[in-house]
């Protein structure tokens, strides 16, 4: 009898089901032509219901939720829409991003920015004369521009942008983020003379042995007390903040991960963040924090300060239990870590790239981290990098079920690699647009191996967990776009960069939702539309699923949810 009580009375406090729930708080049911909840079995609904907290209650027919929760508000808004989970870029840099999104941009290829497209310059002499014009009608001081490429705007050296000016500093800031490339001005302004090359890496010289003014990689730390009164004074980071928030609003993004928070500072970056996100901005900002930054200012106490951050309510921004850490270098500027014969031409030929972090003590690093129990984000390029990258990982015992380790951009991945990923566990967070924009252009650099570019389809025949990222700024944070490109492989001169690695729609739209979600730890709260998870819903006008690979990008795109609270999307 007593057991028969007890039975009635959890009944009585959790109701036969949503029924009775529905009853002691606000609820909202949304009609929709269509619901791709991504969800295991794929499943698809007319009908979701949110209740007042933001939380998704139930997905189903639209008869069904009218009849369960028959005291709930109906909204017929999006009833000729589809919705989608929220789309999710899970790697982005917001503080580099609002600098990067200031500047004026020089790029090689046609790109999207906060106040609409500019135009590529595909050659060196556009990119030359563009310079030119925009130095002449630039204000008193430096002149930093954003974007140049060498595989495809040719070098550039300290004399060309001489010939531009003697008087005024010129900084081209690479498309890698990596790379800088300085006029005689420039150079003297930022105190830097040939002995750096005994310090550092990056230090470009001549066949005379003098400085060619390109500073790369670890030397361009080097620049960052000239640099950070333009490109970090808090008016510079709003405009270019702003501009970024406007970027994601009409992309459909509802969450972004920082991948690297910490590298410019950790006080300066919550600065940042704490005044340019705030609760109006309609997107969630997670932080992932970087090894050396959190090594450099916590010491043996950087492990605890994660863990304690990820704890703390109130913060703007949510950091994660996890961290970013660094093998080799960059894919665009041919600085990545490659097997044997290395680069065969461009600004690398007859070099194999560069390990950020040697093998030992990057083994070292991670199981510091892993016994921890903190998921790790590894940036991995190179063929060579990826070996590096798995054996280390392969050598850890420790760690806890459910922890994640992910390779973070992938660019290049042998078939070999690929299968030892997959043994080991490891998820595979790619960049969404080295195929579209390199996998041409790079065969100069290092021939067949444009093969192995960021192989989608086999990651995920090998059953290892694949999502998209933009890297923002270095890609705009355009997820049906990012999904497009590996549906279709169309390089941007349209050829097609080997077909056989095209994923399906499904696994395209998956990348960009729970696969997403999955390489954040957050796979419980977002990225697909169940019963107990956030209210994060993108709403386009048309089904993905149904839709044309090379039209993805042409879907329109109403409006987002975030916590259950709409927004329509503004395009201006």
């Amino acid at each position: 009898m007593r057991k028969i009580l007890s039975f009635i009375i959890v009944l009585a406090l959790f109701g036969y089901g949503e029924n009775s729930y529905s009853q002691k708080e606000s609820i909202t049911i949304y009609q929709a032509n269509k619901i791709l909840t991504i969800d295991p079995t794929m499943a698809e609904y007319e009908a979701v219901a949110v209740n007042i907290h933001g939380r998704i209650i139930s997905v189903d027919t639209f008869n069904n939720l009218k009849d369960r929760f028959y005291n709930a508000e109906i909204n017929y808004e999006f009833k000729d829409k589809v919705i989608i989970p929220g789309l999710i870029d899970p790697h982005v840099h917001m503080t580099l991003g609002a600098m990067m999104y200031g500047l004026d941009f020089i790029p090689p290829w046609e790109m999207e920015t906060p106040s609409g497209k500019v135009q590529g310059l595909s050659n060196k002499y556009d990119l030359l004369e563009r310079i030119a014009e925009l130095e002449k009608n630039a204000q008193d001081g430096p002149l930093i521009l954003y974007g140049y490429h060498d595989l495809v705007q040719g070098e550039l050296s300290r004399e060309d942008l001489d010939k531009i000016s003697q008087t005024r500093p010129i900084f081209i800031w690479h498309y890698s983020g990596h790379d800088f490339y300085l006029n005689s001005a420039a150079i003297k302004k930022s105190n830097l003379s040939k002995k750096l090359a005994n310090k550092f890496d990056g230090i470009g010289l001549n066949e005379n042995g003098e400085l060619n003014g390109r500073i790369y990689e670890d030397a361009a730390l080097a620049l960052f007390k000239t640099l950070a009164p333009e490109l970090m004074s808090p008016s510079h980071i709003k405009k270019g903040w702003e501009g970024y928030e406007k970027i994601l609003s009409r992309s459909g993004v509802t969450s972004v991960a920082e991948m690297g928070y910490g590298i410019f500072g950790i006080q300066t970056e919550d600065f940042f963040t704490n005044n340019f996100y705030t609760e109006e901005d309609h997107y969630r900002l997670f932080q992932v924090p970087e090894h050396r930054a959190f090594n450099k200012e916590f010491g043996k106490n950087k492990i605890k300060k994660i863990i304690k951050l990820s704890k703390e309510k109130g913060r703007s921004a949510r950091v994660l239990k996890q961290v970013k850490l660094f093998t080799d270098a960059a894919f665009y500027s041919q600085t990545m870590k490659m097997l044997e014969p290395g680069y065969i031409g461009g600004q690398s030929s007859g070099k194999t790239g560069l390990l950020v972090t040697e093998p030992n003590e990057l083994a070292n690093t991670i199981k510091e981290y892993w016994d921890e129990g903190i998921d790790i984000h590894i940036h991995s390029n190179g063929d060579a990098a990826q070996n590096v990258t798995l054996d280390a990982f392969e050598k850890q015992a420790g760690g806890e079920k459910g922890q994640r380790f992910i390779i973070e951009h992938g660019g290049l991945f042998l078939p070999e690699q690929i299968s030892k990923a997959a043994r080991l566990g490891v998820g595979l967070s790619v960049a969404s647009h080295y195929v579209k924009y390199m996998g041409d252009d790079y065969k100069n650099a290092i021939g067949k191996k444009t093969q192995y570019i960021t192989p989608l389809a086999s990651a995920f025949k090998a059953g290892i967990h694949t999502t998209l990222h933009s890297d923002a700024p270095l890609a705009p944070p355009q997820p049906l776009v990012a999904a497009s490109v590996h549906m279709t492989r169309r390089t941007r001169q349209g050829n097609i960069s080997t077909p056989s690695e095209r994923i399906t729609p499904v696994q395209a739209l998956r990348a960009i939702t729970i696969e997403a979600a999955w390489s954040l730890g957050l796979d419980k709260e977002i990225g697909s539309i169940a019963a107990g998870k956030r209210a994060d819903f993108t709403i386009l006008d048309k089904n993905p699923l149904t839709t044309k690979a090379e039209e993805w990008p042409n879907i329109k795109i109403h409006g987002t949810f975030v916590n259950g609270v709409f927004k329509k999307i503004n395009i201006k």
